[in-house]
């Protein structure tokens, strides 16, 4: 108890030494701190406190809100380079954010966290996650190596030629449905290289609109989430 009563005056003894070597300007407001750009300082009657911003947020002082805290990809941290210390787990590298998915062989998924808990989110059919500017973006803008190395495409080959659409238009990235999985498809990369995809559970893919779809709008595929109707018509 006691090595915990010391741990806990040192820590308070640094924060305020922190708040105390910075000189608030003469406005009150948020001020960021010159190193670290998830710390500010929070400046009252020429008095600063310290603050953070949740783990995975850096300090904006450009964002006209009370709260200046916002997602790395939004922020040009300058100079300021260093963070807190991550406090995430093995789904969320930092509590907050948009990150990959876990497994590197898994580039059209990814997390987002809040304080720790993750959601699983999918791209668009045929993109990649880019960590860098949180968004999902074509294979080549995103870089990333190892990509679907898992994933078998059944021997699906892309077909020779290019695919035009509806409006006559060459399809830079055709889509194929799968023989026998309603839930799955093709994409034909540039139209050559050929990704075995998915859509989200609950959904399957429709041939016409070239997206993913309620079950009951894709003709063969009303029944491909009832488990006893598939068993039944197996029979």
């Amino acid at each position: 108890m006691r090595y915990l009563s010391t741990s806990l005056v040192l820590a308070a003894v640094i924060i305020t030494g922190n708040a105390q070597n910075f000189k608030c300007p003469d406005k009150d407001g948020q001020y960021e701190d010159p190193v670290q750009c998830d710390k500010y300082y929070e400046c009252v009657d020429g008095e600063a406190k310290v603050k953070l911003c949740p783990d995975g947020l850096v300090f904006d002082p450009l964002i006209r809100k009370i709260n200046k805290c916002d997602q790395p990809f939004n922020v040009d941290c300058g100079n300021r380079v260093e963070l807190q210390p991550p406090k995430g787990n093995d789904n969320c590298p930092r509590k907050n954010g948009f990150f990959a998915h876990p497994d590197p062989t898994i580039c059209n998924v990814f997390y987002n966290c809040i304080d720790g808990e993750f959601t699983e989110l999918p791209c668009t059919a045929g993109l990649h996650f880019d960590e860098y500017t949180g968004t999902c973006v074509w294979p080549d803008a995103a870089g990333r190596t190892g990509c679907g190395k898992k994933k078998e495409t059944s021997g699906f080959q892309c077909p020779n030629g290019a695919v035009v659409d509806d409006n006559g238009q060459t399809d830079q990235h055709p889509k194929f449905p799968h023989p026998t999985d309603c839930q799955r498809f093709y994409v034909c990369l540039n139209g050559v290289e050929a990704r075995d995809l998915g859509c989200m559970a609950g959904e399957v893919y429709n041939e016409e609109t070239k997206m993913c779809d309620a079950p009951e709008n894709v003709p063969g595929c009303e029944d491909w989430y009832d488990t006893d109707k598939k068993q039944k018509k197996r029979k």
